[in-house]
Protein backbone atom coordinates (compact mmCIF):
# COMPACT_ATOMS: atom_id res chain seq x y z
CA UNK A 1 0.00 0.00 0.00
CA UNK A 2 1.38 3.41 -0.84
CA UNK A 3 1.67 6.26 1.13
CA UNK A 4 -1.38 7.75 -0.40
CA UNK A 5 -3.26 5.37 -0.04
CA UNK A 6 -2.54 4.70 3.61
CA UNK A 7 -3.44 8.50 3.99
CA UNK A 8 -6.80 7.82 2.23
CA UNK A 9 -7.80 5.23 4.56
CA UNK A 10 -6.92 6.99 7.49
CA UNK A 11 -9.09 9.81 6.63
CA UNK A 12 -12.15 7.19 5.04
CA UNK A 13 -11.97 5.58 9.52
CA UNK A 14 -11.28 9.24 10.25
CA UNK A 15 -15.36 10.34 8.80
CA UNK A 16 -16.96 6.71 9.69
CA UNK A 17 -15.57 7.13 13.09
CA UNK A 18 -16.85 10.34 13.52
CA UNK A 19 -20.28 9.82 11.73
CA UNK A 20 -20.48 6.68 13.88
CA UNK A 21 -20.27 9.23 16.72
CA UNK A 22 -22.96 11.92 15.32
CA UNK A 23 -25.41 8.98 14.69
CA UNK A 24 -25.07 8.06 18.53
CA UNK A 25 -25.87 11.40 19.43
CA UNK A 26 -28.78 11.85 17.39
CA UNK A 27 -30.01 8.12 18.67
CA UNK A 28 -29.55 9.32 22.13
CA UNK A 29 -31.51 12.32 21.67
CA UNK A 30 -34.76 10.70 19.44
CA UNK A 31 -34.76 7.76 22.34
CA UNK A 32 -35.02 10.30 25.55
CA UNK A 33 -37.74 12.67 23.67
CA UNK A 34 -39.83 9.38 22.94
CA UNK A 35 -39.47 8.74 26.76
CA UNK A 36 -40.55 11.85 27.61
CA UNK A 37 -43.12 12.29 25.29
CA UNK A 38 -41.10 15.21 23.44
CA UNK A 39 -42.26 15.78 20.00
CA UNK A 40 -39.45 17.46 17.51
CA UNK A 41 -40.41 19.71 14.99
CA UNK A 42 -39.86 23.67 13.73
CA UNK A 43 -43.78 23.90 13.15
CA UNK A 44 -43.99 26.48 16.31
CA UNK A 45 -42.35 29.07 13.64
CA UNK A 46 -45.90 29.50 12.25
CA UNK A 47 -47.02 30.26 15.79
CA UNK A 48 -48.48 33.26 16.75
CA UNK A 49 -45.19 35.36 19.12
CA UNK A 50 -47.66 37.54 21.01
CA UNK A 51 -45.04 39.48 22.43
CA UNK A 52 -43.25 42.78 21.74
CA UNK A 53 -39.63 43.57 20.81
CA UNK A 54 -39.09 47.10 21.86
CA UNK A 55 -36.26 47.82 18.99
CA UNK A 56 -36.95 46.55 15.61
CA UNK A 57 -35.12 47.73 11.86
CA UNK A 58 -37.96 46.33 10.59
CA UNK A 59 -41.88 45.57 10.73
CA UNK A 60 -43.09 43.63 14.15
CA UNK A 61 -46.30 43.97 16.24
CA UNK A 62 -47.60 40.74 18.35
CA UNK A 63 -49.45 39.40 16.09
CA UNK A 64 -46.27 38.27 13.74
CA UNK A 65 -45.22 34.62 13.94
CA UNK A 66 -42.08 33.46 15.80
CA UNK A 67 -40.18 32.80 12.49
CA UNK A 68 -40.37 36.47 11.81
CA UNK A 69 -39.13 37.36 15.26
CA UNK A 70 -36.17 35.51 14.26
CA UNK A 71 -35.65 37.57 11.08
CA UNK A 72 -36.16 40.74 13.32
CA UNK A 73 -34.01 39.90 15.76
CA UNK A 74 -31.32 38.85 13.04
CA UNK A 75 -31.37 42.06 12.00
CA UNK A 76 -30.72 43.74 15.17
CA UNK A 77 -27.57 41.44 15.84
CA UNK A 78 -26.47 42.05 12.27
CA UNK A 79 -27.00 45.50 12.72
CA UNK A 80 -24.78 46.43 15.64
CA UNK A 81 -22.09 43.58 14.78
CA UNK A 82 -21.78 46.05 11.96
CA UNK A 83 -21.76 49.21 13.87
CA UNK A 84 -19.07 47.31 16.01
CA UNK A 85 -16.55 46.07 13.34
CA UNK A 86 -16.42 49.65 11.59
CA UNK A 87 -16.13 51.72 15.23
CA UNK A 88 -13.79 48.64 16.68
CA UNK A 89 -11.55 49.07 13.05
CA UNK A 90 -11.44 53.05 13.44
CA UNK A 91 -10.26 52.84 16.77
CA UNK A 92 -7.81 49.97 16.80
CA UNK A 93 -6.36 51.72 13.98
CA UNK A 94 -6.15 55.20 15.56
CA UNK A 95 -4.47 52.96 18.65
CA UNK A 96 -2.04 51.38 16.61
CA UNK A 97 -0.77 54.58 15.03
CA UNK A 98 -0.41 56.32 18.24
CA UNK A 99 1.77 53.52 19.48
CA UNK A 100 4.25 53.54 16.56
CA UNK A 101 3.95 57.63 16.35
CA UNK A 102 6.99 57.94 18.42
CA UNK A 103 5.15 60.78 20.79
CA UNK A 104 5.93 59.19 24.02
CA UNK A 105 2.48 60.69 25.31
CA UNK A 106 0.77 59.53 22.31
CA UNK A 107 2.96 55.66 22.98
CA UNK A 108 1.93 56.22 26.82
CA UNK A 109 -1.31 56.89 26.48
CA UNK A 110 -2.12 54.13 23.82
CA UNK A 111 -0.42 51.57 25.85
CA UNK A 112 -2.34 52.60 29.20
CA UNK A 113 -5.51 52.09 27.58
CA UNK A 114 -4.63 48.72 25.33
CA UNK A 115 -3.32 47.06 28.97
CA UNK A 116 -6.51 48.23 30.86
CA UNK A 117 -9.32 47.30 28.50
CA UNK A 118 -7.86 43.79 27.38
CA UNK A 119 -7.23 42.78 31.09
CA UNK A 120 -10.90 43.37 32.15
CA UNK A 121 -13.77 41.78 31.27
CA UNK A 122 -15.87 42.31 28.50
CA UNK A 123 -19.12 41.81 29.87
CA UNK A 124 -18.32 43.92 32.87
CA UNK A 125 -17.39 47.03 30.15
CA UNK A 126 -20.53 46.66 28.52
CA UNK A 127 -22.56 47.12 32.10
CA UNK A 128 -19.97 49.75 32.91
CA UNK A 129 -21.25 51.85 30.21
CA UNK A 130 -24.94 50.49 30.06
CA UNK A 131 -24.92 51.73 34.00
CA UNK A 132 -22.73 53.96 34.64
CA UNK A 133 -22.40 56.16 31.16
CA UNK A 134 -26.00 56.08 29.93
CA UNK A 135 -27.99 55.71 33.05
CA UNK A 136 -26.75 58.68 34.24
CA UNK A 137 -27.43 60.95 31.11
CA UNK A 138 -29.92 63.80 31.26
CA UNK A 139 -33.78 63.40 30.52
CA UNK A 140 -34.74 64.00 27.36
CA UNK A 141 -35.69 67.70 27.93
CA UNK A 142 -32.41 68.31 28.79
CA UNK A 143 -30.55 66.05 26.19
CA UNK A 144 -27.08 66.69 24.95
CA UNK A 145 -26.97 68.23 21.50
CA UNK A 146 -24.64 66.63 18.90
CA UNK A 147 -24.93 69.25 16.15
CA UNK A 148 -28.77 70.08 15.30
CA UNK A 149 -30.31 67.04 14.53
CA UNK A 150 -27.97 64.43 16.97
CA UNK A 151 -29.56 64.27 20.57
CA UNK A 152 -28.34 62.06 23.71
CA UNK A 153 -30.18 61.59 26.79
CA UNK A 154 -31.03 58.71 29.10
CA UNK A 155 -33.54 56.89 26.84
CA UNK A 156 -30.81 56.62 24.07
CA UNK A 157 -29.09 58.46 20.77
CA UNK A 158 -31.78 59.87 18.11
CA UNK A 159 -30.56 60.89 14.73
CA UNK A 160 -31.98 61.35 11.56
CA UNK A 161 -33.32 59.39 9.29
CA UNK A 162 -34.20 59.12 5.70
CA UNK A 163 -37.82 59.30 5.35
CA UNK A 164 -40.01 57.54 2.40
CA UNK A 165 -37.82 56.24 -0.12
CA UNK A 166 -34.48 58.07 1.19
CA UNK A 167 -32.63 54.44 1.84
CA UNK A 168 -33.44 53.89 -1.55
CA UNK A 169 -31.76 56.66 -2.62
CA UNK A 170 -28.81 56.29 -0.52
CA UNK A 171 -28.23 52.70 -1.77
CA UNK A 172 -28.70 53.60 -5.50
CA UNK A 173 -26.62 56.73 -5.28
CA UNK A 174 -23.65 54.65 -3.61
CA UNK A 175 -24.07 51.88 -6.11
CA UNK A 176 -23.94 54.10 -8.95
CA UNK A 177 -20.72 56.22 -8.08
CA UNK A 178 -18.54 53.09 -6.83
CA UNK A 179 -19.57 51.41 -10.26
CA UNK A 180 -18.47 54.70 -12.15
CA UNK A 181 -15.52 55.08 -10.33
CA UNK A 182 -14.56 51.40 -10.83
CA UNK A 183 -14.76 51.81 -14.89
CA UNK A 184 -13.07 55.65 -14.24
CA UNK A 185 -10.23 53.29 -12.28
CA UNK A 186 -9.76 50.16 -15.04
CA UNK A 187 -10.05 52.40 -18.28
CA UNK A 188 -8.03 55.47 -16.78
CA UNK A 189 -5.36 52.43 -15.82
CA UNK A 190 -5.01 54.17 -11.98
CA UNK A 191 -2.09 52.44 -10.21
CA UNK A 192 -3.62 53.84 -6.73
CA UNK A 193 -4.26 50.97 -3.98
CA UNK A 194 -7.56 50.20 -3.46
CA UNK A 195 -7.09 51.13 -0.13
CA UNK A 196 -6.54 54.53 -0.35
CA UNK A 197 -9.62 54.90 -3.11
CA UNK A 198 -12.54 53.08 -2.15
CA UNK A 199 -13.40 54.57 1.19
CA UNK A 200 -13.30 58.26 0.09
CA UNK A 201 -15.28 56.37 -3.08
CA UNK A 202 -18.05 55.21 -0.86
CA UNK A 203 -17.75 58.12 1.90
CA UNK A 204 -18.80 60.47 -1.20
CA UNK A 205 -21.78 58.46 -2.63
CA UNK A 206 -23.08 58.12 0.55
CA UNK A 207 -22.62 62.15 0.83
CA UNK A 208 -24.09 62.36 -2.15
CA UNK A 209 -27.01 60.49 -2.62
CA UNK A 210 -27.83 61.58 1.47
CA UNK A 211 -28.11 65.02 0.40
CA UNK A 212 -30.70 64.05 -2.33
CA UNK A 213 -33.22 61.89 0.04
CA UNK A 214 -35.77 63.21 2.19
CA UNK A 215 -34.17 63.09 5.90
CA UNK A 216 -36.31 63.65 8.51
CA UNK A 217 -34.35 64.70 12.04
CA UNK A 218 -35.63 64.25 15.67
CA UNK A 219 -37.57 67.10 17.55
CA UNK A 220 -38.71 67.33 20.76
CA UNK A 221 -42.73 67.60 21.00
CA UNK A 222 -44.25 67.30 24.27
CA UNK A 223 -42.77 64.78 26.50
CA UNK A 224 -40.95 62.83 23.83
CA UNK A 225 -39.18 63.05 20.73
CA UNK A 226 -41.09 62.99 16.45
CA UNK A 227 -38.65 61.77 13.88
CA UNK A 228 -35.75 59.88 13.18
CA UNK A 229 -34.62 56.99 14.70
CA UNK A 230 -33.91 56.09 18.56
CA UNK A 231 -30.90 53.96 19.02
CA UNK A 232 -31.71 52.28 22.36
CA UNK A 233 -29.53 52.74 25.68
CA UNK A 234 -29.20 48.96 25.23
CA UNK A 235 -27.65 49.16 21.34
CA UNK A 236 -25.71 52.15 22.72
CA UNK A 237 -24.21 50.23 25.68
CA UNK A 238 -22.94 47.19 23.62
CA UNK A 239 -21.90 49.15 20.82
CA UNK A 240 -19.39 50.99 23.11
CA UNK A 241 -18.44 48.02 25.38
CA UNK A 242 -17.58 45.44 22.33
CA UNK A 243 -16.02 47.84 19.98
CA UNK A 244 -13.33 49.16 23.30
CA UNK A 245 -12.44 46.01 24.10
CA UNK A 246 -12.31 44.77 20.58
CA UNK A 247 -10.18 47.82 19.31
CA UNK A 248 -7.21 46.63 21.67
CA UNK A 249 -6.96 43.63 20.30
CA UNK A 250 -7.16 44.90 16.71
CA UNK A 251 -4.94 48.13 17.69
CA UNK A 252 -1.81 45.12 18.61
CA UNK A 253 -2.72 43.11 15.14
CA UNK A 254 -2.72 46.30 13.14
CA UNK A 255 0.78 47.44 15.04
CA UNK A 256 2.23 43.98 13.94
CA UNK A 257 1.35 43.48 10.74
CA UNK A 258 2.67 47.44 10.05
CA UNK A 259 6.07 46.46 11.92
CA UNK A 260 6.12 43.16 9.06
CA UNK A 261 6.55 45.51 6.65
CA UNK A 262 10.27 45.55 5.63
CA UNK A 263 11.81 49.23 6.90
CA UNK A 264 12.92 49.82 3.53
CA UNK A 265 9.34 50.27 2.25
CA UNK A 266 9.64 53.35 4.15
CA UNK A 267 12.51 54.71 3.44
CA UNK A 268 12.11 54.19 -0.30
CA UNK A 269 8.83 56.61 0.10
CA UNK A 270 10.61 58.77 1.81
CA UNK A 271 13.29 59.24 -0.66
CA UNK A 272 10.30 60.05 -3.32
CA UNK A 273 9.42 62.38 -1.29
CA UNK A 274 5.76 61.29 0.33
CA UNK A 275 5.05 62.65 3.71
CA UNK A 276 4.55 60.59 6.97
CA UNK A 277 0.78 60.12 6.16
CA UNK A 278 1.71 59.25 2.62
CA UNK A 279 4.19 56.61 3.33
CA UNK A 280 1.74 54.97 6.03
CA UNK A 281 -1.49 55.00 4.05
CA UNK A 282 -0.11 54.34 0.17
CA UNK A 283 2.81 52.23 1.06
CA UNK A 284 2.22 50.68 4.67
CA UNK A 285 -0.42 50.03 5.04
CA UNK A 286 -1.44 48.12 2.04
CA UNK A 287 1.19 45.73 2.55
CA UNK A 288 0.25 45.00 5.90
CA UNK A 289 -2.94 43.92 5.01
CA UNK A 290 -1.64 40.65 3.31
CA UNK A 291 -0.37 39.98 7.07
CA UNK A 292 -3.39 41.55 8.95
CA UNK A 293 -6.31 40.18 7.12
CA UNK A 294 -6.07 36.47 9.05
CA UNK A 295 -5.81 37.50 12.61
CA UNK A 296 -8.24 40.16 11.80
CA UNK A 297 -10.82 38.09 10.36
CA UNK A 298 -11.06 36.26 13.89
CA UNK A 299 -11.69 39.19 15.34
CA UNK A 300 -14.68 40.06 13.35
CA UNK A 301 -16.18 36.63 13.82
CA UNK A 302 -15.76 37.32 17.74
CA UNK A 303 -17.55 40.44 17.45
CA UNK A 304 -20.36 38.98 15.45
CA UNK A 305 -20.63 36.21 18.53
CA UNK A 306 -20.14 38.80 21.29
CA UNK A 307 -23.51 40.62 20.51
CA UNK A 308 -25.00 37.95 22.44
CA UNK A 309 -23.82 39.37 25.45
CA UNK A 310 -26.51 41.88 24.74
CA UNK A 311 -28.93 39.74 26.54
CA UNK A 312 -27.54 41.32 29.61
CA UNK A 313 -28.80 44.17 29.00
CA UNK A 314 -31.85 43.20 27.45
CA UNK A 315 -30.67 44.41 24.09
CA UNK A 316 -33.18 42.49 21.57
CA UNK A 317 -30.62 40.38 19.62
CA UNK A 318 -31.33 36.63 18.60
CA UNK A 319 -30.41 35.18 22.24
CA UNK A 320 -32.25 37.48 23.82
CA UNK A 321 -35.51 36.97 21.68
CA UNK A 322 -34.98 33.15 20.96
CA UNK A 323 -32.95 32.17 23.88
CA UNK A 324 -35.18 33.71 26.71
CA UNK A 325 -38.62 34.74 25.31
CA UNK A 326 -39.58 32.11 22.76
CA UNK A 327 -37.77 29.59 24.53
CA UNK A 328 -39.98 30.27 27.39
CA UNK A 329 -43.14 30.25 25.92
CA UNK A 330 -42.95 27.68 23.32
CA UNK A 331 -40.55 25.03 25.44
CA UNK A 332 -38.69 24.22 22.33
CA UNK A 333 -35.49 24.39 23.84
CA UNK A 334 -33.59 21.59 21.24
CA UNK A 335 -35.37 23.50 18.20
CA UNK A 336 -34.71 26.86 19.29
CA UNK A 337 -30.79 26.41 20.24
CA UNK A 338 -30.68 24.88 17.30
CA UNK A 339 -31.77 28.24 15.10
CA UNK A 340 -29.36 29.92 17.25
CA UNK A 341 -26.61 28.22 16.27
CA UNK A 342 -27.37 27.50 12.85
CA UNK A 343 -27.56 31.49 12.24
CA UNK A 344 -24.46 32.12 13.67
CA UNK A 345 -23.06 29.53 12.15
CA UNK A 346 -24.18 30.88 8.57
CA UNK A 347 -23.28 34.49 9.53
CA UNK A 348 -20.19 33.69 10.41
CA UNK A 349 -19.05 31.29 7.97
CA UNK A 350 -20.54 33.84 5.39
CA UNK A 351 -18.37 36.42 6.82
CA UNK A 352 -15.21 33.89 7.00
CA UNK A 353 -15.64 33.80 3.51
CA UNK A 354 -15.73 37.43 2.48
CA UNK A 355 -12.89 38.12 4.13
CA UNK A 356 -11.19 35.28 3.01
CA UNK A 357 -11.60 35.80 -0.53
CA UNK A 358 -10.49 39.32 0.29
CA UNK A 359 -6.91 37.56 1.65
CA UNK A 360 -6.92 35.62 -1.27
CA UNK A 361 -7.40 38.38 -3.78
CA UNK A 362 -4.36 40.60 -2.11
CA UNK A 363 -2.10 37.54 -2.03
CA UNK A 364 -2.48 37.27 -5.79
CA UNK A 365 -1.96 40.93 -6.25
CA UNK A 366 1.57 41.01 -4.28
CA UNK A 367 2.66 37.54 -6.33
Amino acid sequence: MTTKQKALAWQALAVIAAGAVVLWFAHNVVDNLAQRSITFGFGFLFTRAGFDIPFHLVAWDESFTYGHALYVAGVNTLFAAALIIILASALGLALALMRLSGNPLAVGTARVLIEVIRNTPQLTQIVFFYLAVLQVLPPMRQSIHVGASIFLNVRGLYVPAPSGTGWDWIVAGTIVIVMIAAVSWRRLGVQVPRLIVLPPVLLLGLVLAGFTAQWDPPALKGFNFVGGVRLPPELVALTLGITVYTSAFIAEIVRAAIMGVHRGQAEAARSLGLSAAQTMFVVILPQALRILIPPLTSQYLNIIKSTTLGAAIAYPEILQVYARTVLNQSGRAIEVMTLVLGVFLAINLLASAAMNAWNRHLTLQGR
